[in-house]
C-alpha cells in the first residue's frame, strides 16, 4: 500500500520515497546552499529526473571559500567562483539537467562569507519560487553546523511563510547535519553510489581538498553517510530526508 506525503506524516514512520504515491509531473526545485549541495541527493533527484519530473536547481552562494588557494590556478574571488561554478555545470550536464534549469544566484555575503538573511536576498529566493512554482522544495536540513545551510533554510522558510506557500519542504542529511527526524529515505545499491561517486569527483576543487584535508575524497565523505544511513532501512546506502509541510494540500 502506498502513502502520500502527507499520511508519512501522520503515520510518523520512515517511508520509501520511490514507492510513495505521488502526483505527476511535479515541479522540483532544488535550493543548494554550494555548488554541489545538488550532488549529495544524486540518486533522490535522478528518481524525479526519471519519472519526467521538471527539476530546477538554484545554487545560492558561489562557494569561493572551499577552494584551496592556487587550485587549478584560481587565487582571487571571481576565479575560485567561476571553477567552481563550471564544476557544478558539468556535474549537472553528467546528470542530464537541462542547462536551462540551472542558476546560480550568487547571493552577497556578509563579512564572514554567509548570505545575508536580508530584503534583497529573500526577494532573490521569492523571484525563484515563483519562477518554478514548485510542489517540493529541496535543501539542506537547516539544523546542521554550516552556517550558509542554516540560511538557506531561514531564507526559504521566512519566504514560505510570509508568502503562505503551497508547497513541500524536503529537508536533507548532510554531512554536517547535527540532528533531524527521518520521514522519507531513498534506498540504492552499489551501481547508483558509483555513478553518484562520479558525478561527485566532478566537483575536483572540493574533491582535492578532501583529499588534502581529510584523507578522503569528496565522494567517499558524502558516499559514507549514506552508508552508514543504510542499514537501519536493510539497504546498502540511503539518502536521508525530513519533510516540512508549508500551506495546505492534499499533494
Amino acid at each position: 500500500m502506498t502513502s502520500s506525503l502527507q499520511e508519512v506524516l501522520e503515520n510518523n514512520r520512515p517511508a520509501r520515497l520511490d514507492e510513495l504515491s505521488l502526483s505527476a509531473p511535479l515541479s522540483v526545485l532544488v535550493l543548494a546552499p554550494h555548488p554541489d549541495d545538488f550532488d549529495a541527493i544524486g540518486v533522490t533527484l535522478k528518481f524525479f529526473h526519471q519519472r519526467g519530473d521538471t527539476i530546477h536547481l538554484a545554487v545560492l552562494t558561489t562557494g569561493v571559500s572551499g577552494v584551496e588557494d592556487g587550485f587549478s590556478g584560481a587565487h582571487t574571488a571571481a576565479e575560485k567562483a567561476a571553477l567552481r561554478e563550471a564544476e557544478q555545470t558539468a556535474s549537472c550536464a553528467f546528470f542530464g539537467l537541462p542547462p536551462e534549469h540551472l542558476s546560480f544566484l550568487r547571493l552577497p555575503p556578509d563579512e564572514k562569507g554567509n548570505p545575508r538573511l536580508d530584503a534583497a536576498n529573500h526577494a532573490a529566493i521569492r523571484a525563484q519560487i515563483a519562477a518554478c512554482q514548485p510542489d517540493m522544495v529541496f535543501m539542506p536540513h537547516g539544523n546542521d553546523s554550516n552556517v550558509t545551510h542554516q540560511r538557506t533554510y531561514a531564507l526559504f522558510r521566512a519566504v514560505a511563510l510570509a508568502d503562505n506557500l503551497n508547497v513541500w519542504a524536503v529537508l536533507n542529511q548532510d554531512a554536517k547535519t547535527v540532528a533531524m527526524r527521518t520521514d522519507l529515505y531513498m534506498p540504492f545499491g552499489a551501481d547508483s553510489a558509483e555513478w553518484k561517486a562520479k558525478m561527485l569527483r566532478l566537483h575536483l576543487s572540493q574533491h582535492q581538498r578532501n583529499l588534502n584535508t581529510r584523507g578522503q575524497g569528496f565522494d567517499q565523505r558524502v558516499l559514507n553517510i549514506n552508508r552508514q544511513a543504510g542499514p537501519s532501512f536493510k539497504e546498502d546506502y540511503a539518502e536521508l530526508f525530513e519533510l516540512e509541510r508549508f500551506g495546505a494540500s492534499d499533494k
